[in-house]
Parts: C-alpha cells; structure tokens; sequence
C-alpha cells in the first residue's frame, strides 16, 4: 500500500462503508439524442428523471414506500421532483453529482434517513442551453467562467484551452500525449451499447480533427445530450439484506482550494494538485488502500485534460509521465490502468458526472460485458473543479 502525506494523514474518516448502492438506473441516451435530432421534444428534466428512477426502482427490486430520502439534481426542483416521482421522503436535499452522494451517505451516518433515491435529469441538448457566449447558462450566481465575460472567456472550454497551454509547457506534454485520452475513450464506447458515440478513432483522426479552442480538438470536448440517471443507496446493513450484490462507498473525501478559485488560480497555478493531495490522504490513508489498489479510475471529464490531471494528481503516474502511462500500461481496453470505462463524457454521454457512477458500479458487480475489468474491486471516481477537489471510493 502507497502511504499519502498531507494536513488529512492519519485522520479518522466517517463516511466509511456505512452505505452502499443497491439499485441504479438511466434513461435511453442513445434514443433520446436520436428524437432530439429529429426535431422532437421528447420530455423535460423531469421526465428523464422519472425514467432513470423507475429503472433503478426495478433494478434495486424495492417499492418507492421504501424509500425514505431524496436527493435531486442541481437541475431541478428536489420539491417538485418528489411530487412528480410520488415521494412522500421524511429528508432531502439537492446538489450536484458528487454533493447529492455525500448529502445521501452524511444523511444515512447521522439517522437522517436509510434509503436514498438520487435522481438527476437534464434536457440541455433540446432546451439548447447554452455553455459559452453572451446567454451562458447560470450567470454570476453559478459558474465562475462568467466572471471572465469582458476578456472574452465565457466558456469552460477557453478555461480549459488556456489551462491545457500551460499544463502541457510545464510537464512537457504534446498534443498526441493528451489524444490518448479521446482515443482511449471512444475505443471503450464502442464496447457500451449504451454509448452515443461508438465509433473507434485513431490517433490520427483525433490530430486531424478540428480545433474548437486551440490546443483543444473536437475530440476532447464532452457531448451535450439530453437524459437521466438514479442511484439508490441505502445504510449498510439494510443494503446487505436488500441486494444480493450491494456496492458500498468506502468512502468520500473534499478538500477546496478557495483562494483565487474564480480567477482560476487552483487551475493555473498548481492544477488543482494541493487539493488533490489532500483527498489522496483522506481516501487512502483512512482506507488502508493506495493507488495501486485501484483497478479502475473513472474522472469528471467534461474536456480530456481532466485525466491526466486526476492521474498525476492521484499518485497513479509521476508529474509528465502520463503520456508514458497511456503508452506503456494503457488506459484503454486491454490496458492496466483502465479509466472511463464507459466512454466517459466524451464519448459515452454527458450526465455532469452520474454516468461515471453508474459505470463504476456495473464494473463492480461484473455486469460489463465485452468491456468488463476482470475481478475489479474498487473503483476510484474523481472530480475537480473550481478549486475543489472531490472523490468517491466505491468498493465489493
């Protein structure tokens, strides 16, 4: 096991393995991006939402009487959505991916509740919300990137160009390091029936492609699709007598870089890796595991340079040797450092992170199929942004 040094070292967690995932469930991405297409207006958020509940419903084998808490996610209503879903929930709460599961397992620690729904629905691709440019979606009261608006920066994919420019000039990486991300992503998609994009692309392809935001291709970009995903988690020991495969959260680890975070100092300066330094501490000091206990890593990847900043970050290759990593071990299938499995949000579909969990639990009840990691027992999802740094360990 790798020790981890940092302020957490050696720090008592909660949130160890006192919950688990028993049911999850997603809408048909695929289908729905094909109805968009053609010009319909198949649901809202909330009916995306409503779809990815009733299959977890089903997938976890309960009834919703069962059911005592709800999260929704940060793009609806968690009061309209237990109306909607027939959720009479005794507590609740809202927020984003990574926030909904660490309300659901702090609200199961503290008595609050024992079964959680998790329920997240977005229709951004037909109600065309818009990322970047003069209409960017939430304004001042949400997304940092608008504070940079008169600069011309109105976009997370100029933040990320601009971060990607100095990355790449401080640990010497070049185009085609980074294009091992977008190539390895779509080479697991193409195994997904449940990917939007599943045809493989080469290296070459990815070079050729054009740029959006310079050094940043088309390919490293995520989707912008509609659809839902849930999850319910219940207390650990209720978990055990409900699902005969539960997939328990080990545990969660944050740590926030607030200093200069809306002048994209955590992203410019350090890449986040003080933060990440400190979660690494907090997950694997408070579990006894290391990175190379990890059989699969699964990153927030709305643009590819999310990786290798998670994989140096981490512990899981050495500052500028992440092209040497993608090469040599390989993180695509067949690889030994799998990572996205599903197709991440590149190319498996655009979920603000809920795609990734449902992978990683698939993976660990051995449900993958053609792109299954063989005996895979914990999984490491991470997600950095805006000075924070989060992650989730799941585990058997």
């Amino acid at each position: 096991m790798t020790t981890t040094t940092g302020q957490n070292a050696g720090h008592k967690l909660p949130l160890r393995r006192s919950a688990a995932v028993v049911g999850i469930g997603h809408s048909d991405w695929r289908g729905d991006l094909a109805r968009v297409r053609a010009g319909e207006t198949p649901t809202d958020s909330y009916g995306y939402a409503t779809v990815a509940f009733r299959n977890a419903l089903a997938d976890a084998n309960i009834t919703r009487d069962q059911i005592d808490g709800l999260v929704g996610g940060h793009t609806t209503s968690y009061e309209r959505m237990g109306e909607v879903l027939g959720l009479d929930v005794r507590w609740g709460g809202q927020g984003d991916c990574v926030g909904a599961i660490l309300q659901a397992v702090m609200a199961i620690e503290t008595g609050m509740a024992e079964v959680v729904a998790l329920v997240y629905g977005n229709n951004q691709r037909s109600a065309k919300v818009q990322y970047g440019g003069p209409k960017a979606m939430g304004g001042d009261n949400f997304l940092s990137y608008v504070y940079h608006a008169p600069w011309g920066l109105t976009s997370q994919g100029a933040l990320y160009a601009m971060m990607q420019r100095r990355f790449a000039e401080v640990r010497g990486y070049t185009e085609r390091d980074l294009g091992e991300v977008a190539v390895a992503e779509r080479a697991w998609a193409s195994l997904n029936p449940a990917a939007i994009m599943q045809k493989p692309i080469t290296m070459e392809d990815y070079l050729a492609s054009d740029y959006v935001c310079e050094p940043l291709h088309l390919f490293d970009y995520c989707l912008i699709n509609d659809g839902g995903v849930a999850m319910i988690i219940a207390e650990a020991g209720r978990a055990a007598k409900m699902c005969e495969r539960p997939v328990y959260i080990e545990t969660v680890g944050r740590y926030d870089l607030n200093n200069n975070a809306t002048s994209l100092g955590p992203r410019l300066e350090t890449f986040y890796a003080n933060a990440q330094a400190e979660v690494a501490s907090q997950i694997f000091n408070g579990t006894g595991f290391g990175p190379e206990d990890v059989d699969l890593v699964q990153v927030y990847d709305s643009f590819s340079v999310h990786v290798p900043l998670t994989l140096e970050g981490y512990g899981y290759c050495k500052p500028g040797e992440f092209g040497k990593l993608a090469r040599e071990q390989g993180i695509g299938p067949g690889g030994k450092r799998p990572v996205n499995t599903g197709g991440g949000h590149l190319s498996e579909t655009y979920m603000q992170g809920w795609n990734h969990q449902i992978e990683s639990v698939r993976q660990l009840r051995g449900t993958c199929g053609a792109r299954q990691i063989e005996n895979c027992r914990l999984a490491h999802y991470s997600s950095d942004v805006s000075g924070k740094a989060i992650s989730i360990l799941y585990g058997r």
